[in-house]
């Protein structure tokens, strides 16, 4: 396909163009997921006033308050919000930067969809920034641009540029830290130093320090990429190797207050059965090699379409990607192309490496742990890698791989925020805002907090709206208990049955039977509909019960 360079370029720069419009047009089109609504609980300094549901109806509106930064009248109020958001974070296996970024966020802008996400997206505009610099230094403008164009389309990376969750910065100080380090060997290697001020040098290295130790204050799991980085110095700059260790120790020291207080009671906490490994060596390795693969096809294919695929298909694609990357690591490696070719590698595959041997030896799996979000830090490398190979060994079909990568990452994006809507608690308070002033119960048998916090930032705190989550094992009994003591203080019940009750297991055909016995000598049902969002967790079944 004969287009000439320049076409591409106006191509590459309206594909991240496209990406800008993509992170702006869905701030506020799905609903908050689970996770993201913890976020919002932990970034309102409120986490430590939050009580689980108890077997009586509470009022949904005390958990309402949950989701805002409490009111403050003087300094000191606000100094003690902020010691209870500290305090709230020790029991997270996350550190406090993503979390203090959304609190000061929050304070600004409030607690609306598009401004808690707001953040996350711009982050993710600082990656694409930072991917095109990294990318113009090693492979020029065109690969600069090829490169922030793929990462912008990239449907996981999308995904995560507009969810709640530390995952969207993370990439950028990935992407930054490797950026600096990259321009500062440039400066020290090169032997006409005129080109390259003393502030020039002087940058780099400030936001060398500063991104890895943001990194590191963002994601425990950064720590590999230290040695990421220290491979790429003993490749490129061993000479100086002990300047870029000053460079990485000064990161480390600046993070030691947090280390000494907030991790050590982390680690306290830290909940690491849910990496246990199963049973018999054949089984753990041929789960560690699954996942390693997976991890490929999430990141560089399905993205969140993998929360709804078989695992056969994830797999599938993974191997896909596994055989293209191997392909463009053979045909770099036969063009000798090898300074690039381990760039490439030291970026993506070698900390997913890294991951899978921390996995094997301490027997945990942590790879495909929320579909491959754990290690979401080795994303931009292999896509890197991909880049580097259309740019080097392609020749001739370069701009035909180039469009066929564009269109496919567009369509697998554009499909997954057109036909996966996530609307649920709105269709839920429609129904409330049809007679907002009737006396509502809420049954759920789910009492896990996502599930509740979720109910509460959508439901109307206005509305007289109160709550009995149990799980469904004793859902019945308590919604018993509670109507037979006061038969005539609910108008309206909405039975709301959880496919994935998350600390629960889902009604068994007993347990409804058994909830439907209780409301019917009081209520009459009037509809049954499913409420469905982008995967099993936001799948509920509605039943709308009137008064008789």
């Amino acid at each position: 396909m004969q287009l000439s360079k320049k076409t591409i370029n106006i191509i590459l720069l309206s594909a991240i163009a496209i990406a800008v419009i993509l992170r702006l047009i869905n701030l506020e089109s799905r609903e908050f997921w689970y996770d993201e609504v913890l976020s919002l609980l932990l970034s309102t300094g409120q986490k430590i006033n939050y009580q689980p549901p108890k077997d009586v109806p509470v009022l949904l509106a005390n958990y309402s308050d949950l989701l805002k930064i409490p009111l403050e009248n003087n300094p000191t109020d606000s100094v003690k919000t902020l010691a209870n958001f500290l305090k709230g974070l020790v029991a997270e296996p996350h550190p406090f930067l993503f979390f203090l970024e959304q609190h000061f966020w929050l304070r600004l802008w409030g607690n609306s969809e598009a401004a808690m996400r707001s953040i996350i997206a711009l982050f993710s505009l600082g990656s694409l920034v930072c991917a095109y610099g990294l990318g113009r230094y090693l492979l020029g403008n065109q690969g600069g641009l090829l490169f922030a164009a793929l990462l912008g389309l990239n449907p996981y990376y999308l995904f995560h540029s507009l969810n709640v969750r530390m995952y969207g910065s993370l990439i950028f100080w990935v992407l930054l830290s490797s950026w600096s380090l990259m321009e500062l060997i440039s400066v020290n290697t090169c032997q006409d130093n005129s080109n390259h001020p003393k502030l020039s040098k002087l940058l780099w290295i400030l936001l060398l320090i500063i991104s890895a130790a943001a990194g590191f204050m963002t994601f425990y799991y950064f720590a590999c990429w230290f040695l990421v980085l220290a491979a790429l110095v003993f490749y490129l700059d061993r000479q100086r190797w002990w300047q870029y260790a000053l460079y990485l120790t000064t990161s480390i020291l600046v993070t030691i207050p947090w280390l000494l207080w907030g991790t050590r009671q982390q680690l306290r906490n830290a909940d690491l059965e849910r990496f246990a490994s199963p049973n018999g060596l054949l089984a753990a390795t041929l789960k560690h090699l699954q996942e390693f693969i997976d991890v490929l096809g999430i990141h560089l294919l399905l993205g969140d379409w993998v929360s709804i695929l078989p695992t056969f298909v994830t797999t599938f694609g993974g191997i896909l990607v596994l055989i293209v990357l191997s392909c463009c690591s053979w045909f770099l490696y036969k063009k000798q192309e090898y300074r690039l070719l381990i760039i490439g590698l030291l970026l993506g595959i070698f900390p997913l490496i890294i991951m899978l041997t921390l996995d094997v030896i301490t027997g945990k799996f942590t790879l495909g742990f929320g579909w491959g979000r754990s290690v979401i830090f080795v994303l931009p490398g292999c896509l890197l890698l991909l880049v580097i190979a259309i740019e080097k060994v392609t020749g001739k079909f370069k701009n035909p791989a180039i469009l066929v990568m564009l269109i496919l990452y567009l369509t697998i994006s554009i499909a997954d925020f057109s036909f996966r809507p996530r609307w649920m608690f709105h269709q839920v308070a429609d129904i409330i805002n049809q007679q907002p002033n009737t006396p509502t119960l809420i049954v759920i048998n789910s009492p896990a907090w996502g599930h509740i916090l979720r109910l509460a930032y959508y439901l109307p705190s206005t509305s007289p709206i109160s709550l009995l989550a149990q799980k469904s094992d004793k859902i019945g009994t308590d919604l018993e208990k509670s109507l037979s003591q006061k038969p005539n203080q609910y108008q309206r019940v909405i039975w709301l049955d959880s496919a994935r009750p998350v600390w629960g297991k889902t009604s068994t055909e007993q347990e409804k039977q058994q909830v439907k016995t209780v409301l019917e000598p009081y209520y009459q049902l009037q509809q049954t509909q499913p409420l469905l969002g982008t995967w099993e967790l936001d799948n509920f079944t509605l039943n709308l019960y009137q008064h008789k």
